[in-house]
């Protein structure tokens, strides 16, 4: 008998079915079907069909007993027994809230007296009866089915060897001190223009701030960067973690310019910036790569890093990253 417990399947009842007509004893029952005898007991219990009209048809049939215990199970779905828990998750996930977050905030505030976990929202999004609402559309990757995320393909450049990830601090690393960011270039359809936009994302509040460019010329990028955080106090921009792309080759203009330390990935590890990688995915929910770029004003970046930076986050105890952010300048200040 298996320790790991699972409902009984179609082919189960199928074979309990038989055995039934063959008057087998529930224990044998139980043997030949792997079963604990209580999961028989019960499974017989829940779902023999009465007919109380034409007693003579009541009995214990696989197909019916099937139906009955997915019936059951459809009606006991925390999000079906209460409607207000089911329309606040609603209105969170047309908020572009993802599961976790929503999972995570209610626990947190205790606006609920019923505990969802994300999965439990995964599946009201995917589930037969709810499906057609659309809700996956609200979802980082809008996909239609559920399934597992691919790899990414890595990308390579050139940086001195000075500037490795290996030589950064510890400090930087485990993110137990402020200040410290990680840089990206978002690109998008090459007939479009090479306006681009940099995302850069404060490692330890995971605040995001997001500039437009007009080229990937690494210098005008460099002097945005100075210039956007140029009214920040100096333990707030201490340094920057980019990849080898040659759109970042002018780094040395940091440390002239603001003071800040530059560092970057190994090749092919983009993975080693993964904060400003996860918040690219984030971004791209609404700016996906067939975006034009000259239709987008700054300040329309602004709003939505404004937006991105009011989402809880999992990471932060599912604070906010600019409650985040502005307590830790407060704190140092």
């Amino acid at each position: 008998m298996s320790l790991c417990y699972s409902q009984l399947t179609l082919p189960d009842r199928k074979r309990l079915f038989h055995l039934r007509e063959r008057k087998v004893s529930v224990s044998e029952i139980a043997r030949q079907l792997g079963r604990h005898r209580s999961t028989i007991y019960r499974e017989l219990k829940r779902n023999t069909f009465q007919d109380h009209e034409f007693p003579e048809y009541s009995g214990y049939y696989s197909g019916i007993a099937n139906d009955m215990s997915k019936e059951r199970r459809r009606r006991l779905r925390k999000l079906r027994r209460h409607p207000h828990l089911r329309d606040l998750v609603i209105d969170r996930l047309k908020a572009h809230w993802s599961p976790e977050q929503i999972a995570g905030r209610l626990l947190a505030d205790g606006v609920s007296p019923v505990r969802i976990c994300p999965e439990t929202i995964y599946r009201f999004i995917y589930c037969k009866e709810d499906y057609p609402l659309g809700l996956y559309q609200h979802l980082p990757e809008r996909r239609r089915r559920r399934r597992r995320r691919g790899a990414r393909k890595p990308r390579d450049g050139l940086i001195p060897l000075d500037y490795r990830i290996s030589q950064r601090p510890d400090f930087i690393d485990d993110r137990s001190q402020f200040g410290h960011w990680e840089g990206d270039l978002l690109i998008f359809r090459r007939e479009l223009g090479e306006t681009n936009v940099t995302s850069l994302v404060e490692r330890k509040s995971r605040y995001t701030v997001m500039i437009k460019n007009r080229s990937r010329h690494s210098r005008p990028i460099m002097d945005k960067i100075i210039h956007a955080f140029s009214p920040l106090p100096s333990f707030a921009r201490r340094s920057f973690t980019f990849d080898r792309g040659t759109e970042f080759s002018a780094f040395r203009a940091l440390e002239d310019g603001i003071g800040a330390r530059s560092w970057f990935c190994d090749p092919n590890s983009p993975w080693q910036k993964g904060a400003v990688e996860n918040t690219n995915k984030r971004i791209r929910r609404f700016m996906p790569g067939d975006t034009d770029l000259s239709n987008v004003a700054q300040k329309q970046l602004v709003d939505l890093a404004h937006h991105l930076n009011s989402l809880p986050r999992k990471c932060l105890g599912y604070k906010t990253p600019a409650e985040v952010f502005m307590a830790h300048l407060r704190e140092c200040g």
